[in-house]
C-alpha cells in the first residue's frame, strides 16, 4: 500500500534526509571512529552504542527514501467551503454533546494527542469533501458508526509545527 503524501510532506522528508546525510552521518562516523580507538571492541560499550546510533540513522534514511519513492502524491487544494487537507475543522459529536477541533493531515503527520487526524482515519475520511452544517456518518467498522456535524472549517497555513512521525 502506498502512503498518501503532500508535496510539503515530501519536501520535509527530503530536508530530513539531507540533514541526516550531511550532519548526523558525519557525527555518527566520527563517534564510531573515536570509540574504536579506545581499544578492545568486544567490551567497548561506547563503540557498540556508536555503531547502533550510526545504523539507526542509516535505517531512517532508507525508510524516508522508500517513503518518497513509493508515495502517492495528493493535492492540498479544496474548495473554501468544504473540508480538505490541512483544514482545521470544528466538529460536534452528537453522542457526547461535545465539540472538538481537528486538523486534517496525512497519515505520517497524524498525532491524536495534538488533534492532528489522518485523512485516512474513519473521522478524516468521513469529513473530507463535506461542508459546514452537514451531518456526517463516521463508520468505524461494520458494527459501529456515529454521527458528527461540521460546525466550522478554517484554512490552515502550514507553519511546519507538525513534524513527520518517527517510527
Amino acid at each position: 500500500m502506498y502512503d498518501q503524501l503532500t508535496e510539503q510532506d515530501i519536501q520535509k522528508m527530503k530536508e530530513e534526509i539531507e540533514y541526516r546525510k550531511l550532519v548526523v552521518r558525519k557525527n555518527a562516523l566520527e563517534a564510531v571512529k573515536e570509540a574504536r580507538a579506545h581499544g578492545d571492541l568486544s567490551e567497548n560499550f561506547e563503540y557498540h552504542a556508536a555503531k547502533k546510533d550510526k545504523n539507526q540513522n542509516e535505517s531512517r534514511i532508507r525508510y524516508l527514501e522508500k517513503m518518497i519513492r513509493t508515495a502517492k502524491v495528493i493535492s492540498t487544494d479544496s474548495a473554501d467551503d468544504e473540508v480538505g487537507m490541512n483544514n482545521t475543522v470544528t466538529v460536534y459529536f452528537e453522542e457526547d454533546d461535545e465539540e472538538e477541533v481537528y486538523r486534517i493531515v496525512t497519515t505520517i503527520r497524524g498525532n491524536s494527542l495534538k488533534n492532528l487526524i489522518s485523512n485516512e482515519s474513519p473521522l478524516g475520511k468521513a469529513l473530507m469533501g463535506h461542508k459546514v452544517g452537514e451531518r456526517v456518518e463516521v463508520v468505524v467498522d461494520d458494527s459501529y458508526s456515529y454521527f458528527v456535524q461540521i460546525r466550522k472549517i478554517e484554512n490552515t497555513v502550514d507553519e511546519g509545527e507538525d513534524q513527520i512521525r518517527k517510527f
